[in-house]
């Protein structure tokens, strides 16, 4: 008696086996900085110069894929990250962006940092279809999914931003008298004109009676604050950035100038409002979106924890109360969750399809009740803020968030 596989099932039997095999590869789709074991990714930040305060994003970045390729990567690919000083220079960042892209072949960027060096690179990103991802900047220009598709902002849009602060001063003080410090750049004027349009549209009493510049190079503001000071202003609506704002906070605080400070959102972070003294931060208004890292509010938050976790294996050096650095854990976070749901199909055009497909996705560092609201036609990353003033150790933050 025989015994076995007839030879016409077994024929058949390979024949489907080869056909599945084929099917497998064919799921597998790559464009360049993708393969079977490995991720390419890129940024350029300021890791030097007037900026330097945030590359610590990219350090935590880079602790963070390195935990993961240790834990096995992503899907079964290692991430090789490139971090990429361009000291907040527009044509460092462009020769950096040109090697990532070029010799290094980046599947993607994310995270990087600057309205302007940013906007130096956009243009010959999304001309050469290459994902600009969850920018660290809220300029405006990036929500513009017609023109420029490839790139996606990762923070508040600033005119978001600035109108929810313009509506908060109206209800708090309608006859406002208001001095003006910005940055002068596309940054502080996104800032300014969404806020100086609603106290105009508001037909009050509310009025900004003073405003001064300053370049990010500028050793100092004390000449500015002085003037500000004078104005008889009693509100100060501080648009600056890094070294800048804790001048200005410190330099309020000298003066015994006692306006209501509104700070903008991406200056508030703990490193900053050290170095400035956190004693001459107190009573600091500012708009919210994200958990205080080190408040012991959130110590057994998961999203905390991660980060905590994180930091003391890996960047010991780095403080607890790092908000700028738990920011970078957040984003990484958010991007290897694009590429996991990306599967075997890490194109640029897959990368892009999830990235902006975040609606509803709550990041690490994200308070309860805010959520990302990024879709494919329209990129404004976070529409809501909560309203808070500093209170020396934490955020005391309204009951209900505010939104554009």
């Amino acid at each position: 008696m025989k015994t076995g596989m007839p030879a016409w099932a077994a024929a058949i039997l390979a024949g489907s086996m080869m056909l599945s095999a084929s099917a497998a590869r064919a799921e597998k789709k790559y464009d360049p900085g993708a393969s079977d074991t490995e991720i390419k990714l890129g940024q350029t930040i300021p890791h030097s110069g007037p900026g330097s305060l945030y590359g610590v994003i990219g350090r935590t970045q880079a602790a963070y894929f390195q935990m993961l390729n240790e834990k096995g990567g992503i899907n079964g690919r290692k991430i090789t990250f490139f971090t990429l000083d361009d000291s907040y220079s527009a044509p460092k960042t462009v020769e950096a962006t040109r090697r990532l892209v070029e010799q290094d072949e980046v599947l993607a960027l994310f995270g990087s940092l600057g309205t302007g060096p940013q906007t130096a690179v956009q243009k010959y990103l999304n001309g050469k279809n290459i994902p600009q991802l969850l920018l660290n900047t809220g300029a405006g220009r990036w929500n513009d999914p017609k023109n420029f598709k490839w790139t996606t902002p990762g923070l508040p849009l600033y005119p978001t931003e600035g109108r929810i602060l313009a509506r908060y001063l109206l209800k708090k003080k309608p006859e406002a008298k208001v001095a003006i410090l910005f940055q002068n750049d596309e940054f502080g004027r996104d800032f300014m004109n969404s806020f100086k349009e609603v106290l105009a549209s508001a037909g009050g009493k509310a009025k900004v009676i003073a405003e001064a510049s300053y370049d990010l190079t500028d050793p100092t503001i004390d000449s500015q604050m002085i003037n500000l000071s004078k104005s008889g202003a009693d509100v100060f609506y501080n648009i600056s950035t890094g070294k800048a704002t804790s001048q200005a906070i410190r330099k309020v605080a000298e003066l015994g100038w006692k306006p209501l400070h509104l700070l903008v959102s991406t200056s508030s972070g703990r490193s900053i409002l050290n170095a400035a003294g956190v004693e001459n931060a107190v009573g600091i208004v500012a708009a919210s979106y994200t958990k205080e890292v080190g408040s012991t509010k959130w110590k057994d938050d998961p999203g905390v924890k991660g980060f905590q976790e994180l930091r003391a294996k890996y960047l010991p050096n780095v403080d607890q109360d790092n908000t700028i650095a738990f920011q970078g854990y957040s984003q990484a976070v958010t991007m290897a969750r694009i590429l996991e749901q990306c599967g075997d199909e890490l194109t640029h055009a897959n990368v892009l399809k999830h990235a902006t497909n975040l609606a509803g996705y709550q990041a690490p560092i994200f308070l309860p009740g805010i959520s990302y609201s990024t879709s494919p036609d329209d990129y404004s990353p976070i529409k809501t803020l909560f309203m808070g003033t500093f209170n020396g150790k934490d955020w005391d933050l309204d009951a209900a968030p505010v939104s554009q």
